[in-house]
């Protein structure tokens, strides 16, 4: 007997099993289909595997380059790759059977079964040969199926030279040589994580900066510490071709109007990722889509066919977890009734985890300007911090962009040891609309790093006790 729900999930990603579990707690019969683990490609192949991959480059970085600042003397320090690889997967494992618990505690169905739209209310089930099984009814369907790499014809990957960040994390040997193309979080996490193992490492960027998305005084310090890390950076330099030349990846470049050739061991195509549009039933079912993702309404997540909802990287930018996870939340409860404001595009916290780190929320210092706002600008360097100088972190800085008149947060970047972590403050003072004078009078414990956030905020106001 066809079984039915109230709600079906398509996809088990950060935006799915989030929205799953939810709908769970909201009184809904609810499944989640997904031919692979839960997680998506967050648990299994990106946010939490990689995370676990840069902790023991910064672990060997450390005690390599910083060991003799701390007194901590190791002779003929060595690592195996093969270990490194297998204790990420390994976490990645864990998690992904902890998600699949979670999903059972909260009482939502799960079919491990790739999934196609067949109606507005009818999923159908089909094994990893194509093979139809099985179909489900529902209510409303959430779809939740992520993105992919991004390709391009000049780069051709074949997984095996010319990788994905899906290969990288699961090499079997330690390449000699690497070029990462495309300078973005997933490209230079990469790039750190090898050129700390010993890999020499070549960054292509085709923007004026590497991050380009960050404020441009972060971008320039990151690769200006990456640079005396042994780096190589090349930037405005795009990609005209890639091919096999003995055993090497040989790339044909335009840098700055300049042919260049570079040759690897292995290339790394990271230029982004596109929403996975394609074989699950929406043009069966008339979904509208706009620039290869889905189209929707932004406070309610429904597309153009009624009934049916998505959410997460398959509807564009930010390609972000947390964003996916927000949206699945928000959609099941905007179904169930709850009306809460939509989402906040403009104060959702970006990360990039190589050392140091590099978070921001908000508008850049250009940004802010370029919407005609008068602005004023708080920077504090950790090389002014008591406690970054006590734990060897004295790279970077913390800057804060204010509107002059009234003082609101337009905007907060940070590079430095732990700006991943502590960019939640200024993401929360901005969601209750706190000003300059906010982040001032509110009493930082000493010594922490985050007295550097109050610093800028008083450097800002001209206020600043230590610089």
């Amino acid at each position: 007997m066809q079984k039915q729900y109230d709600i079906a999930v398509l996809g088990g990603g950060p935006g799915g099993y989030v929205a799953a579990i939810r709908a769970s707690q909201l009184g809904f019969k609810t499944v989640v289909i997904d031919k692979s683990n839960l997680g998506g490609i967050c648990l299994n192949w990106g946010c939490i595997p990689t995370k676990s991959l840069l902790k023991n480059a910064e672990m060997i970085d450390q005690i390599k380059n910083h060991g003799d600042d701390f007194g901590v003397k190791i002779s003929g320090l060595d690592f195996d790759f093969t270990r490194i690889i297998k204790r990420s997967r390994e976490i990645s494992d864990r998690i992904s059977k902890n998600v699949e618990m979670l999903v059972k505690k909260n009482k939502v169905d799960r079919i491990r079964s790739f999934g196609k739209l067949i109606s507005k209310n009818e999923i159908e089930l089909s094994d990893d040969k194509g093979t139809q099984i099985n179909s489900i009814k529902a209510d409303k369907i959430i779809i939740a199926t992520g993105a992919r790499p991004r390709s391009v014809s000049a780069i051709p990957v074949d997984r095996k030279n010319i990788i994905t960040s899906t290969e990288a994390m699961i090499l079997k040997d330690l390449p000699k040589e690497l070029i990462v193309i495309g300078a973005g979080a997933i490209g230079v996490e990469f790039a750190y994580f090898y050129s700390v193992l010993g890999t020499k490492v070549t960054i292509i960027e085709m923007m004026k900066n590497i991050l380009p998305v960050e404020d441009e005084e972060v971008s320039l310090a990151l690769e200006k510490i990456f640079k005396k890390k042994g780096i190589n950076i090349l930037t405005s330099a795009t990609v005209e071709k890639a091919e096999f030349k003995g055993s090497k990846i040989s790339l044909t470049l335009d840098v700055k109007g300049e042919k260049k050739e570079l040759s690897a061991e292995k290339v790394l195509n990271a230029i982004g990722v596109v929403g996975n549009v394609e074989g699950i039933g929406l043009e069966k079912v008339g979904i509208e889509l706009e620039k290869n993702h889905i189209k929707v309404n932004k406070e309610t997540y429904e597309t153009n066919i009624p009934g049916i909802f998505a959410i997460g990287d398959v509807i564009g930018p930010p390609w972000l977890a947390h964003v996916a996870s927000a949206e699945g939340i928000h959609t099941v409860e905007r179904i169930k009734g709850i009306i809460n404001p939509p989402i906040n595009y403009e104060n959702i916290p970006g990360c990039t985890y190589c050392q140091p780190q590099v978070a921001s929320v908000g508008l850049t210092e250009s940004k802010a300007k370029e919407k005609g706002q008068k602005i004023k600008v708080g920077k504090f360097p950790f090389m002014a911090s008591g406690k970054a100088f006590a734990i060897g972190e004295r790279e970077g800085f913390v800057k804060i962009i204010f509107d002059e008149k009234y003082g609101e947060i337009l905007g907060g970047h940070i590079i430095g040891s732990e700006a991943t972590e502590m960019i939640a403050e200024i993401t929360l003072a901005r969601s209750l609309e706190a000003t300059g004078e906010s982040l001032i009078k509110t009493v930082h414990a000493h010594p922490t790093l985050s007295e550097a956030i109050m610093e800028a905020a008083a450097n800002a106001y001209g206020e600043a006790i230590h610089i």
